[in-house]
């Protein structure tokens, strides 16, 4: 399934790195960005997601939330998370159904991994719809953050 700039977000509830429940539609009325993104402690996903942390301000100044969500267990992500210093939540899709309905989710990745989510980006708007779609088939590269922060003020 791919998902288009106007169609409604699917939504989710998920675990955070800190054991709670967090839903999409706890986010109705702002804007937020879903990150999707393959393995914590990777090289690739460490940069992108420590840039995030260091930008954290230019994205509250677009009123807009972060939600970083991968395939990792919410353990793993909880020491990623103290470790670097995120200063945003981290989501565990350990069943993998939110990566999947936002066509995010590899079949295969490297060393024969099944079910590693795809590094992406959307942003969902205040009315609960895509205002931005980016679904990287490969993993060593970033998304357009210039696009996404674009689009945010657009629609503040």
């Amino acid at each position: 399934m791919t998902l288009k700039i106007g169609d409604v977000a699917p939504s989710f509830t998920l675990k955070s790195s800190d054991k709670a429940d967090v839903s999409l539609s706890d986010y109705k009325g702002k804007n937020v960005v879903v990150l999707f993104f393959p393995l914590a402690f990777t090289g690739v996903c460490t940069a992108e997601l420590c840039a995030i942390r260091d930008s954290k301000k230019d994205y509250e100044g677009l009123e807009a939330e972060i939600l970083a969500i991968s395939v990792d267990s919410l353990f793993t992500l909880k020491k990623f998370k103290e470790v670097e210093g995120y200063n945003f939540l981290l989501l565990s899709d350990w069943n993998k159904d939110t990566a999947a309905a936002y066509g995010a989710l590899y079949d295969e990745f490297v060393l024969g991994m099944k079910g590693v989510a795809k590094r992406s980006a959307f942003i969902v708007d205040k009315l609960g719809k895509i205002r931005y779609a980016e679904v990287l088939e490969n993993a060593g590269e970033l998304p357009n953050f210039a696009v996404i922060n674009e689009t945010l003020k657009e629609i503040q």
